[in-house]
């Protein structure tokens, strides 16, 4: 459970934490020193040098961190009041991201079994609604698209009438929110889609989740075009 004395950033931050080491073994081996790591545990202001480092030990990269923050305030790492940097290298202004497409979503009725209550959404391809502000954390994403979530099985996570950010992307992990893209098209050659929770992951099957009912649903592979990760909830 993260303390109440943990900054924001600190706790995204963990979320990408190499298995094996301790927080603080982390910090050690991408060569943080003991200043840095306890001043961004509790106040945040990092520099860019200081989560790129942690990062490349954690395997990933500053895009895929920044893909986590959607709707959060942008601002350069570093500058805040405060702040402990590395070097001088604390100043970070992305460029204006260009806008989100939003794409057009409908419940499509019910996937498998009728009575299993499993949405079904249908989205129309190649088609956008509106464009709305792009998240920095997604201006190199130029693939990211939003969509409005409809019908309830998703509830409490996700209210119907929300706008989510999807990323194709974003790297998985059991646990994330995903858009299930069936190989299967409508008529009309729109996709449909499953929105879930990625439970388990095999080389024949992929378990989802839904809240409301709460159940699973187990989808082949072969019913599977791809998976595209729900990155965050447009504020």
């Amino acid at each position: 459970m993260a303390g109440a004395d943990e900054s924001q950033i600190y706790r995204e931050l963990m979320r990408f934490k190499p298995d094996g080491l301790s927080a603080n073994a982390w910090a050690v081996k991408a060569g943080v020193s003991r200043t840095v790591w306890s001043d961004m545990r509790r106040h945040g202001n990092p520099s860019r040098r200081t989560l790129e480092k942690l990062l490349a030990v954690a395997g990933s990269s500053l895009a895929e961190f920044e893909a986590l923050r959607v709707g959060a305030e942008p601002r350069p790492l570093g500058a805040g009041p405060g702040s402990v940097g590395e070097g001088g290298q604390g100043r970070w202004n992305p460029a204006q991201p260009q806008p989100l497409p939003l794409l057009a979503t409908a419940l499509a009725g019910n996937w498998g079994d009728p009575e299993s209550r499993i949405e079904l959404l249908e989205i129309e391809s190649g088609h956008s609604i509106e464009r709305l502000p792009r998240p920095p954390s997604l201006a190199a994403d130029a693939e990211a698209y939003a969509i409005t979530v409809v019908g309830d099985s998703m509830w409490p996570r996700f209210r119907p009438g929300r706008r989510i950010a999807v990323s194709p992307r974003s790297p998985i992990a059991v646990g994330d929110d995903v858009l299930i893209i069936l190989a299967e098209r409508s008529s009309a050659g729109n996709r449909f889609v499953l929105l879930k929770e990625l439970v388990r992951r095999t080389s024949t099957h992929i378990e989802l989740r839904q809240f409301n009912p709460d159940s699973t649903v187990s989808v082949s592979g072969a019913e599977v075009e791809t998976i595209h990760k729900v990155v965050g909830e447009l504020i």
